[in-house]
């Protein structure tokens, strides 16, 4: 596994690695650990899915489902006494993300080649 290095990220309290725990021959990284800084303990597992679904079945999270999650957490502290500007800000941003990642896959869809590895 290999640390995730972002300037945006403090690595404060935790810390992100990512790597490939499978022989596939990837550009991305599909396993993901989040780690506490101060002593490594691990404390959660993410694997994304591999491979088109229509050729390797449903294996693991997509991308929109981490986005949900964010986006569900945030909405909910909207709804309470964490409202703010910045999570409002977030949230219109992680909207657009999801919207984009949506172009991508019905752009995929028209052309044919939705669930493939053809680009």
């Amino acid at each position: 596994m290999n640390k995730i290095i972002n300037p945006l990220f403090t690595q404060k309290h935790t810390y992100v690695e990512g790597g490939n725990k499978s022989d596939h021959n990837v550009t991305a990284f599909h396993d993901y650990e989040v780690r506490r800084t101060e002593d490594d303990t691990l404390l959660s597992e993410i694997h994304f899915q591999q491979g088109p679904i229509e050729e390797f079945g449903v294996n693991g999270v997509n991308n929109e489902d981490l986005i949900l999650m964010v986006i569900d957490r945030l909405e909910k502290f909207q709804s309470g006494p964490f409202a703010c500007r910045e999570n409002d800000m977030a949230l219109t941003n992680l909207e657009q993300a999801v919207m984009w990642l949506r172009k991508r896959t019905l752009d995929r869809e028209v052309r044919g080649v939705a669930g493939t590895h053809t680009v």
